[in-house]
């Protein structure tokens, strides 16, 4: 009796990582045995890169938000404090957008920022006291 190779699902698991290999060089788009290598291995960088492209994308909010508030007399940091302080909730994405397309926004968020950050040191003396 023949042994059982199990060949339709085989040959569809071979299919679809030749499939997802299509564009790589040489053999490792045509042979499976380095096809199947060349994506594990691919979809291993896809992988870790997906969370290095959040972690670049919160570094240039940062930097553009920073450069945005600096010339206002604000640190990035300062700025932060003072939206919070005054209860704006916007994430950096939103800011850093205002930054470049709308600066009066920026404008306007800093002056709100700076007086929540003077009612907060004039609220710290009677707070130690």
């Amino acid at each position: 009796m023949p042994r059982a190779t199990n060949s339709p699902a085989s040959r569809k698991r071979r299919k679809r990582v030749l499939a997802k290999a299509k564009g790589f060089r040489g053999f490792r788009s045509t042979h499976f045995r380095y096809a199947k290598d060349a994506v594990r291995k691919a979809e291993t960088y896809a992988t870790r890169d997906r969370k290095t492209k959040k972690r670049n994308f919160r570094n240039l909010w940062i930097q553009r938000i920073n450069a945005a508030v600096r010339p206002l007399g604000l640190s990035y940091s300062r700025f932060t404090e003072g939206l919070k302080a005054a209860g704006i909730d916007l994430d950096r994405k939103v800011l850093a957008d205002l930054a470049v397309k709308d600066i009066a926004a920026i404008e306007a968020l800093v002056g709100q920022a700076k007086a929540a950050l003077e009612k907060k040191a004039a609220e710290a003396p009677k707070a130690a006291a």
